[in-house]
């Protein structure tokens, strides 16, 4: 499941330079991530929660995806 954390920081951070990624596995494909970054300035939460989840989109496609589910997802300046 490491991997899989790691992939999924490398993913937003690539996506949201500058931004600071905490990623909590909880088993089964479920995580939880917050995010801190400048470049949420002016969005409001359903942008922020876009910019990221568009980020990890690939990692959460297809039957044998490694990301079942974010359960829950913290976006912040």
């Amino acid at each position: 499941m490491a991997d899989v954390t790691q992939e999924l920081e490398t993913r937003i951070v690539t996506a949201l330079p500058g931004a600071v990624v905490q990623v909590s596995a909880h088993g089964g494909g479920h995580f939880s991530i917050e995010v801190k970054s400048p470049l949420f300035a002016g969005k409001g939460t359903l942008a922020r929660h876009r910019l990221v989840l568009s980020a990890i989109a690939p990692l959460m496609a297809g039957d044998g995806a490694p990301v079942h589910a974010v359960d829950k997802l913290v976006t912040d300046e």
